[in-house]
């Protein structure tokens, strides 16, 4: 990623060459000018903190879930993102008829028909969604909550890719951090990313760390733990919204402390 950012640099940094790209870019989306797309965010004040879920947590989540919705199809990601869902709304005290969202980033690649390789470099991601009030969410179980967000993805085929494509192409956007939505959890990244395999000369890395960029409240990035088949979320809120996490019973009873060091 660094030498292709490098090389990217090397083609604009003539003047030239820089009017040249906007100039393309100009001609596909619906600006005038590109201070209309790009924005200097200034996140809010957020508190960000690393829960690490066992693989024997995650597994005990996932029959749970499964139990509840009377059903074998609800996988690991799709508990565990359940129960974030439900923890934040609750520490996050909406009132009951409120809306409250729940997206999860996903790989179009395998979606499409025919499928594309893997090894794909472009930039194929996109967000399913699911959404109810926030009273349907807390008075129904874990179950419920994922089995909404199974189906969710369950429903994300070849044909969704394509008419998001298509309505993109009717109307192109640039998303920007001010569109984040209200009330909405963001599961972010994936535990199947490789991590700590890499290996850059300076030894295995001890931890992951996402920066500052890109935060908004809701934002979840998951990475895989150091612990076979465990899950890190890296979780960002409001420091109130976190403080009330950080007291949520159901929440906190499925977490567990891998590495004193990096996760207190």
């Amino acid at each position: 990623m660094v030498l292709i950012f490098f090389q990217l640099h090397i083609n604009l940094s003539t003047i030239n060459g820089f009017q040249k790209v906007m100039v393309q870019l100009s001609n596909l989306l619906p600006y005038k000018h590109h201070d209309e797309f790009i924005l200097r965010y200034e996140a809010p004040i957020l508190r960000e903190r690393i829960f690490h879920f066992s693989a024997e947590s995650i597994a005990k989540l996932k029959a749970k879930a499964n139990k509840e919705s009377n059903t074998d199809k609800i996988s690991s990601f799709q508990s565990l993102s359940a129960l974030v869902w439900r923890s934040i709304t609750r520490a996050r005290q909406l009132q009951h008829d409120q809306r409250t969202i729940c997206k999860l980033a996903i790989n179009n690649r395998t979606r499409m028909k025919p499928s594309l390789a893997k090894e794909y470099f472009g930039s194929l991601a996109f967000a399913v969604r699911t959404e109810t009030t926030v009273k349907e969410l807390l008075e129904n179980d874990l179950g419920w909550a994922a089995w909404k967000i199974h189906l969710a993805v369950a429903n994300y085929d070849d044909k969704v890719v394509r008419q998001l494509v298509n309505e993109w192409l009717q109307s192109p956007i640039v998303p920007r951090m001010d569109m984040f939505e209200a009330n909405i959890v963001l599961m972010g990244s994936s535990p199947r990313f490789v991590m700590y395999e890499n290996e850059f000369g300076m030894g295995k890395a001890l931890a992951v760390r996402s920066g500052y960029a890109n935060k908004a409240d809701g934002k979840i990035t998951s990475y895989p733990g150091q612990g076979g088949g465990s899950i890190d979320l890296e979780v960002c809120l409001s420091p109130d919204k976190m403080k009330a996490l950080e007291t949520d019973e159901e929440f906190m009873s499925s977490t567990s402390v891998f590495n004193h060091l990096f996760y207190l």
